[in-house]
Parts: structure tokens; sequence; C-alpha cells
């Protein structure tokens, strides 16, 4: 039996079947606090009601995703959880942040902030200037950038914006170290994550064979999974998304433990770079058949 909490549409009760939307879906949008508790719990007791007046109070920021370890065991299986209450914030499909056992209110809202996580009411701007239209000509805001940082040196939104459009110029290096360079608050900016992603799969083709031999590799041994890393990669960033995904996914039905969890970052990460929504969320289905 679940706690009793005031209704609200940003709290939910979930379940094993409602995970992949509910959260990790859900946090493709908004960022997800997942609170694993039981009922005999004492302290989980003392933690809900923080945790439910936060989330009223910031009115959609975050959704308070409440799961009970006792009726959902495999969901607190799969997060490693050891002790209750646990809370983890996702965003993304990832777990950003998180905390054990009962901790003050003061500690949760500095959490929230250091992850960009504000009330909804006082942060309607920030929302409204988050992602601006791609350009139809990524050299010329190159040069627009350049321009407006040259006036304004210390706006570090803007650096974020040339890292972005760099990126899609092909100027890999300099993108990097200006995503290096940003402050805390816009290094978690999604924009800065995807542009992240895609720098994390352009260093992994560094020296690596063409796509030819990749293919003949996994032909010859199909467990050889850098191989098939390598080769997804080369599907992705070739414009290829599926055929990445196929080789990602199968990657983590073999093993997803392999070179720390390198199968389930693949997916993740190719996720937050390709745009088409509906192969995103078929592949998702099948990454969380496959951890659930």
């Amino acid at each position: 039996m679940t706690p009793e909490h005031t209704p609200s549409p940003h709290i939910i009760d979930i379940t094993t079947d409602a995970f992949e939307a509910e959260v990790l879906q859900r946090s493709l949008q908004v960022p997800v606090l997942v609170d694993f508790w039981a009922g005999w719990c004492g302290p989980c007791k003392q933690l809900a009601p923080v945790l439910e007046k936060l989330a009223a109070e910031y009115g959609g920021g975050f959704v308070l995703a409440k799961v009970d370890v006792d009726a959902e065991p495999q969901i607190a299986a799969a997060f490693q959880v050891r002790s209750i209450p646990t809370v983890f914030l996702l965003k993304g499909g990832e777990v950003l942040d998180g905390f054990p056992g009962v901790v003050p209110e003061g500690a949760i809202r500095e959490m929230l902030q250091r992850n960009g996580i504000e009330p909804l009411e006082v942060a309607p701007a920030e929302a409204g200037e988050a992602a601006p239209p791609a350009p139809a000509d990524p050299h010329a805001e190159v040069a627009r950038l350049r321009a407006a940082i040259g006036q304004a040196p210390e706006d570090d939104g803007l650096k974020l914006d040339l890292a972005v459009a760099l990126l899609q110029t092909g100027e890999a290096g300099e993108a990097a170290r200006l995503l290096d360079a940003l402050p805390a608050n816009l290094a978690t900016d999604d924009r800065a994550r995807n542009a992240r992603a895609r720098l994390d799969f352009a260093t992994a083709l560094k020296d690596a064979p063409p796509a030819e031999v990749l293919e003949q590799a996994v032909a010859n041994d199909g467990g050889d999974l850098r191989a098939r890393h390598l080769l997804g990669v080369r599907h992705l960033l070739s414009g290829n998304s599926e055929a990445a995904l196929e080789q990602f996914i199968e990657m983590l039905r073999q093993d997803r433990d392999f070179d720390g969890g390198l199968p389930r970052k693949a997916l993740i990460d190719a996720f937050r770079v390709i745009d088409d929504t509906a192969l995103v969320g078929r592949y998702r289905r099948r990454m969380s058949a496959l951890l659930f």
C-alpha cells in the first residue's frame, strides 16, 4: 500500500510496468526525483512530506516518483538500492544525483539547484531560451556568435551556443575547450550534455578501423563488443541511427557491464543526439526490457 499523499500531477506512484514510460521517458522532458521507500520504514515517513512539499512548491519543475521497494523489488535491484529511503535524480534518462537516508530540506534544495532545477513559476524565461531554433547555415551561426562574444566576453551562455554550433561544423577541438570552461550551472544544461555526447562519440573513433574492417570483425566474432561499439559509433556519426542502435542494444543484451557499463552509456548518449523520437522511443523500450 502506498503512503497517503495529497493528489498531485507532480507526484506519482511507480510500478515496474510503468517505469520505462513514467520515469525514463518522462525524464527526457522533466527531471524525475525517484523516492525508494517502504511502508514499514520510519525514516521514509519522515522524508516523504519534505519531498512532497518540494514537488508542490516547484510546480512541475520536477516530478516525484515514489517506488515501494516491497511491491517493486525489480526496480530497487536495478538501482542497487541497499537501504531506504534512497533518492535518485534522473534527467535525460540517466541518474545525475541522489542521496541515501533522511537529509535536511535545505540539502535537497541545494541538490536541485546544483542540477539546474528551479520552480517553474520563477523560470519561464529560462525555459523559453533553452533551445533556440537551429540556424540554416551553421557556419554563419558560428560567425554571428563569435561577434556576439566579442561584444559580451563574459556571457557563458553565448559560449555554450558557440560550442554547439562548432560541433555542427566539425570543429570539435574548439568546442571541447569551450565546454570544459563552462561554469557548473551550464555544464549540466541539456545542450551541453548533448554536445558532450557528440564529442565522446567523435573521440571514440580516434585511430579506429574503418567501418568495413569493423563489420568483418563483428561477423567473425559476434562477441567482440569493442568492435560492435566502434561500428555503432561509425553508423551513428554517418547518419545511420538505427544501425547504430542495433549494435549498442546487442552489446547490452550480451553484457550490460562491459567496460564499466559502456552499452547503456552508448545507448543513452545516442538517444541524446538522435532526432527521430519514434526511433528513440522504440529502442528505449527495448533497453528497458533488457534492464528491468
